[in-house]
């Protein structure tokens, strides 16, 4: 036991955190960084600008705390989603996850349950040791699908508070068809479940997925989250937000800290969202580059999953860690989700796509058993 670990075991840590890791992805200085399916185009120049201005605007008034109700980013943010939303049914935070959390600190906690169904996005588990509400582990048929019977059929046994579904799922890619949303709210009915359809990564979906927000209305139970970290290319600005019922929102007023939305942070929002024509043209770009990365490593004879989101999940490799690594050594970082056969890479520019691919395709042709 290393001497960190030990110094920290002498602290009267609540049980369920005991012998856990934080969540990280690796922090590395290299040229390529395509690990954690940032937003690699980067911040338009004219957006730059409006966020500059904005925020000049806004730090005029810093001595005053900021409205508390963030009540235009609401109102901008339902103006953005559409699907006749308003700002009663708008909620943010500091990034995706503080929305999570907050909907656990409202709905989860002692003696109730949150179903997840790995693999899936990591912190699900994390958040639920940090408000104490057991995590419990749901399966996928073999290739990683979830059907609506399947899924519909583990709710109904095991009655759990809140079920988290990622769709896009993190990290295979794949979007859930509005079929197992309906049936796992459905199913959830006898627990009074609140469901959770995490769609961070909706924004780059091929054209015509449909959205859960289609679902909202008569679900008082469903709640459907987003960021601006991957589309709006905001990872830094730490904005996520979510869409349900106005009676949701206001249990998570219940649970929120005050003013938890700086100034800053509101107005850097909404500079994006009055210029998010030109951010969704990047978007348009990394989905032509994700397509192009799925067509590659299959002509190299590796097995991406079709994908929906900003990244690609591919198998058919012998000794993944060990392709990673020799990545790295190129230059390139991309993700290890420690699934056997399996790595992650995020699309970046077509620069940054291209040193992947050639140094990926290097890589199999000297070593010619990695491949499966």
């Amino acid at each position: 036991m290393n001497d960190q670990l030990e110094r920290l075991n002498r602290l009267p840590l609540r049980s369920n955190l005991r012998g856990l890791t934080p969540y990280g992805a690796p922090q590395l200085d290299v040229p390529i960084l395509l690990n954690v399916n940032e937003n690699t185009h980067g911040v338009p120049a004219d957006v730059r600008a409006a966020i500059s201005e904005a925020v000049t605007e806004a730090a005029a008034g810093l001595n005053r705390y900021p409205d508390r109700e963030f009540t235009e980013l609401r109102k901008a943010l339902a103006e953005y989603l559409g699907h006749g939303l308003d700002e009663s049914n708008l909620w943010a935070a500091n990034g995706s996850n503080e929305v999570l959390q907050q909907v656990l600190q409202a709905f989860g906690g002692p003696g109730r349950t949150a179903l997840g169904f790995p693999p899936t996005y990591s912190m699900y588990p994390l958040l639920a040791s940090g408000t104490d509400t057991e995590y419990v582990v749901g399966e996928r048929a073999e290739g990683y699908g979830l059907s609506a019977e399947s899924a519909a059929r583990q709710v109904k046994e095991l009655q759990p508070n809140i079920v988290f579904l990622c769709s896009p799922n993190n990290p295979t890619g794949t979007g859930l068809g509005l079929d197992v949303v309906e049936a796992v709210y459905e199913a959830g009915e006898a627990s009074q479940a609140i469901v959770i359809v995490d769609e961070a990564y909706h924004e780059f979906a091929h054209d015509g997925t449909p959205s859960a927000l289609t679902l909202l209305p008569g679900r008082e139970r469903l709640i459907v989250s987003r960021t601006m970290s991957k589309a709006f290319a905001l990872a830094g600005a730490r904005l996520g937000y979510m869409a349900a019922a106005p009676e949701v929102t206001d249990a998570i007023r219940l649970v929120r800290l005050p003013y938890h939305l700086s100034a800053i942070t509101q107005a850097t929002a909404l500079a994006a969202l009055r210029h998010r024509e030109a951010l969704m043209a990047d978007v348009e770009d990394i989905k032509k580059q994700r397509d192009r990365i799925v067509s590659e490593l299959t002509r190299m004879g590796l097995k991406p999953a079709a994908s929906d989101s900003n990244y690609v999940f591919f198998g058919g490799l012998e000794d993944p860690h060990r392709v990673w690594q020799e990545l790295l050594d190129a230059g390139v970082l991309i993700r290890d989700v420690g699934i056997s056969g399996h790595l992650r890479v995020t699309a970046g520019t077509e620069t940054e796509t291209t040193a992947f691919l050639t140094s990926l395709e290097s890589i199999l042709a000297s070593r010619a058993t990695l491949p499966a």
